[in-house]
């Protein structure tokens, strides 16, 4: 190719060691001619509910509806909550270290509530004066936002979007901790979550406390929390062996914020969203060393974190401030097992530069194993690595691609390679056995899998082997119209499949409002994003964090089973995890498997 393309360039920008900050989005959100709102609020009111409320649902029920449901259920805002399917105590059980959550619901009947709610500490039934205080114990309303659905032949979401071509609803998804209380209208329903950390250190036993659901000033209802804690303990979040890794996107949190990229502002707003990553062990940093590696997939596309110069000498210069700055942030909020850096092979090969010599933006166009790919990026990564060195990053930094052709690969690898050797490589995409040597974290779609050999050939040379999941599939999913129990099957595959770990592209990628409206004009709701702005986590997050606990679980009981030589338990454990090699939501839904396999853990 070798093709040059000049840039205009209004502003020098090159010469300070800092990424240009994006122009304006194309307008791409669903929910910009409806919601009237503040563009990023703090506080909000949810769109009007598409679906009619159906008045003869109402009309028998004589008194409010309250209690607890389930974690599984995402209750409808327009429809009562079944008499028959809630409970007046909740009951769970859980090891030391373990976060167990819980659902209540409430549907106002007769006229609207100023609902709130209150939680107690959770008091031992034998000994008083252990407790699982209320600072252990987070609370927040679930609120309401636009979803859409599958495509119309129900085998998957990618694809552009035009709203009118889908039904869209209000989902329950947003867990919200800010919003204190909320005026709850006649003929609604809104549920709550409840999640419990139960502390290390805790006595083993059941513990019991008090939920208070209020009008006002008035208690409508009590409700009584059960909590069995197990004489076994899980590790804290950064020693969990789950391999997470969700791809994180500052400039996403940029734009949101409204802060300067890379500032104290910008670093300070995330904080309160990346601590659910952290608090669920993620172990991955996602770094761009280049211009729109995705070809700008989401609503506010990747930037560089690396500047790239070519001086009036024809030499490459790289900064790497932005860079590191992104790098200490995220390692200081507890990820620290890796950084991937995207991407050698972006989707559109084409390359962005700042050319001291013209003083201006360029453009070139080229692809591995051609001879100005092999220059430029061996350029780059030489002095990527002694820049790494420096740092005492280079151990943990991959070179990461995803979804590339082998043949591409293989190409890329050699340029890789002849930087530095020991540079270690990611990828996600098709199962090419002739890269299994070369890749040190390997990440396969859902559909394809690694030979058992292979899975353990790997781990004994510390090489990560995981799964991803993409609008490509139907199920399981965490589309925020997933069935919830969908996220949180994935760690208990994970374990059935002896992988290390899940990947998702997109972990907080908003939407132009996403606390309204989670559609987007590519793939299914939701699929940008699993957690909300303002450190407001999800219905799907929850679930997913339930799921690595349980992979966490499940390491732990296995490794006592065999040094016990306890044949009967492991048994027990390794019928219950082939329940998961199938993945028909047709015929079994993932909250009825797991459900089995939870009973056969607490068992333990």
């Amino acid at each position: 190719m070798n093709i040059i393309k000049s840039v205009f360039l209004v502003f020098a920008f090159f010469f300070l060691d800092a990424p240009m900050w994006a122009q304006n989005p194309v307008d791409q959100n669903f929910s910009d001619k409806i919601t009237g709102q503040d563009e990023f609020p703090e506080t909000y009111s949810e769109i009007s509910n598409p679906i009619p409320t159906p008045v003869h649902l109402w009309q028998n029920k004589r008194q409010n509806v309250i209690g607890w449901g389930n974690t599984d259920t995402r209750y409808k805002k327009e429809e009562p909550a079944r008499v028959g399917d809630i409970s007046n105590k909740v009951e769970m059980t859980g090891w030391k270290g373990e976060r167990v959550s819980a659902q209540f619901v409430v549907s106002a009947v007769k006229s609207p509530l100023e609902l709130s709610f209150e939680v107690s500490d959770l008091v031992h039934n034998s000994n008083k004066k252990w407790r699982i205080e209320q600072r252990t114990i987070s609370t927040g309303f679930v609120r309401y936002v636009m979803t859409d659905e599958l495509n119309k032949d129900k085998k998957g979401a990618c694809g552009h979007r035009n709203a009118k071509d889908f039904d869209s609803t209000l989902v329950a998804d947003p867990i919200d901790h800010l919003t204190k209380s909320l005026l709850i209208p006649k003929n609604s329903t809104r549920p709550g979550w409840v999640k419990i950390w139960i502390p290390q250190n805790a006595f083993p036993g059941s513990y019991t406390g008090t939920l208070k659901v209020l009008d006002g000033k008035k208690v409508i209802k009590k409700l009584r929390i059960e909590i069995n804690v197990k004489d076994r303990k899980i590790p804290t979040p950064q020693k969990w062996r789950f391999h997470l890794d969700l791809w994180q996107n500052p400039y996403a949190a940029a734009r949101y914020y409204q802060t300067e990229l890379w500032s104290k502002a910008h670093f300070e707003a995330m904080e309160k969203d990346i601590q659910h990553y952290a608090n669920a062990g993620g172990k991955s940093i996602t770094a761009s060393i280049m211009n729109k590696p995705w070809n700008g997939q989401t609503y506010d596309p990747f930037q560089s974190m690396v500047t790239w110069k070519r001086k009036i000498n024809g030499q490459w210069e790289f900064g790497f401030t932005a860079f590191d700055k992104w790098v200490e942030f995220i390692i200081k909020m507890g990820v620290d097992k890796q950084i991937n850096c995207y991407s050698m092979v972006p989707w559109r090969l084409s390359f962005e530069y700042f050319d001291e010599a013209s003083n201006s933006m360029k453009i070139v166009e080229t692809e591995p194993g051609e001879k100005e790919y092999e220059e430029m990026w061996g350029a780059m990564l030489t002095s990527f690595a002694a820049h790494l060195k420096e740092k005492g990053w280079f151990h943990k930094t991959y070179i990461s691609m995803d979804e590339r052709p082998m043949e591409v690969m293989q190409e890329t690898i050699k340029v890789i390679k002849a930087a530095d050797a020991n540079f270690k490589i990611s990828f996600a995409g098709g199962n090419h056995p002739e890269l299994y040597e070369e890749i040190d974290d390997y990440c396969l779609s859902m559909e394809e899998s690694f030979p058992q050999e292979v899975k353990e050939e790997r781990k004994n040379n510390s090489k990560i082997s995981t799964f991803y999941t993409s609008c490509a599939h139907a199920a399981p999913n965490s589309f925020t119209f997933s069935p919830p129990a969908e996220s949180e099957w994935y760690g208990w595959y994970a374990a059935s499949q002896g992988l290390d770990g899940y990947l998702r592209w997109a972990y907080a990628s908003w939407v132009k409002e996403p606390l309204l409206d989670s559609r987007f004009t590519t793939w299914a709701a939701g699929d940008t994003y699993f957690v909300y702005p303002g450190g407001r986590t999800s219905i799907r997050f929850e679930k997913l964090l339930a799921g690595i606990q349980a992979y966490e679980k499940i390491l732990i009981l296995k490794e006592e089973f065999r040094n016990t030589n306890n044949q009967k338990a492991l048994k027990e454990l390794e019928e219950i995890l082939h329940l998961f090699s199938n993945n028909n939501f047709d015929q079994t839904t993932a909250s009825e498997v797991i459900e089995k396999a939870k009973l056969v853990i607490n068992s333990f």
